[in-house]
This record gives C-alpha cells, sequence and structure tokens, in this order.
C-alpha cells in the first residue's frame, strides 16, 4: 500500500500572521516579511506530524492510494480521513494498463473516523491477480485553516511554536511531542483493529 500526496497545503492556508501573532513577534518593521519563509516551513512540519499522528488530513488536498488487495471487498477502509470525494478509481493490471472504473460502481461512505469506498453492487470490483487498484480522493477538514477544529488549530500553532523554540537544538531527535499538542491531538487518533489486537 501506497499513499501519495499530489497536491501540496496551498501556501494561501497557511496561517503565517496568526502565526506571528501567537509566537508575539513584532510588527510594523520594513523587515516584517522577513521570517516569512521560516514560520511557513515550521507551520508545514506541525501539519504534516499531526496528520502523522492522528490520520486526519487537516487542509484539504488530493491524494492517491493504491493497494493489491481489498481488506474487505465489501468495503475498503480509506487510510485518512475526512475524505470528501472519491475522483477515481482505477484497476492496473501487471502490465500496467489501467481500467478506468464507472462511478456509477462505487461510492463514498463519508465518517469522521473511517470512511469508505464501497460497492454500489455486493463487492468491489476484483483487482487483478499481480495488480494494483488506484483510489484518488479529495481529503481534509476545509480549504482554509479556519475551517479547522479549534483544537486540531491551536495545536498546530503550539507544535509550530515549539519547533520555533528549539530550531537550533539538536537534543531532540527522539521524535518528542509537547504535551499540550498530545492533550489536544489524542481524541482524534483511530486506533486500528486487525485480528482482534490493536494496531
Amino acid at each position: 500500500m501506497m499513499l501519495i500526496e499530489e497536491t501540496p497545503v496551498p501556501l494561501a492556508a497557511l496561517p503565517v500572521e496568526a502565526f506571528k501573532a501567537h509566537l508575539r513577534l513584532g510588527s510594523g518593521f520594513a523587515e516584517d516579511s522577513l521570517q516569512d519563509a521560516v514560520l511557513e516551513s515550521f507551520l508545514r512540519a506541525a501539519i504534516a506530524a499531526i496528520e502523522a499522528r492522528t490520520g486526519k488530513i487537516l487542509i484539504e488536498r488530493n491524494f492517491s492510494w493504491s493497494l493489491n488487495r481489498w481488506r474487505d471487498p465489501m468495503g475498503q477502509a480509506l487510510p485518512v480521513a475526512p475524505v470528501n470525494a472519491i475522483l477515481e478509481l482505477a484497476l492496473i493490471n501487471r502490465a500496467d494498463e489501467e481500467d478506468i472504473i464507472d462511478p456509477e460502481l462505487y461510492r463514498l461512505e463519508v465518517d469522521l473516523q473511517r470512511p469508505k469506498l464501497c460497492p454500489q453492487g455486493s463487492i468491489l470490483p476484483t483487482i487483478p491477480s499481480g495488480g494494483t487498484a488506484r483510489i484518488r480522493f479529495t481529503a481534509g477538514y476545509g480549504g482554509a485553516f479556519d475551517d479547522l477544529p479549534a483544537d486540531l488549530g491551536q495545536a498546530v500553532m503550539l507544535l509550530s511554536a515549539h519547533y520555533y523554540e528549539y530550531r537550533n537544538d539538536t537534543g531532540l531527535g527522539d521524535g518528542c511531542m509537547p504535551f499540550g499538542v498530545t492533550a489536544l491531538t489524542e481524541r482524534y487518533r483511530t486506533v486500528r483493529m486487525f485480528g482482534g489486537a490493536p494496531s
């Protein structure tokens, strides 16, 4: 299985000015925008870290997910949430020939935790032997930072500020997550059950 981010978080969606206010950086100076690129990089890093921790896509964008078998042909859970639309389902055989599946044959089951690709009939189309299925979809809470739930937005600010504060510290290599960020994101984490055991 492989998840590919097809479109990046757009610059316009990043709350650079709000982040400056959060950091209490001075304003009204000629060099106001001097650190914008650095602040943008910390915001992007924080968004990526929180998405990885929670499995939730914060800012809306397009993804492509490839897999070589359905976990359940009656409904395949998607790897992230929330998913807003299925853009395309393609079956690819071992010769790399693509068969684009008619959208009338499948549907999106919307769920904030585990959205699913479901068949309109009894089962999803069969993946060719030695081939893959590629699902292209749009996921995210919205196109703007203000579309995020307030607690996730605050978690992004806190983690970005943590990265900014410790930007020159090389002793934080264990992937530590500040307590405030952990507390704010904990309820969004998805516990997956495979074979009766948490995964």
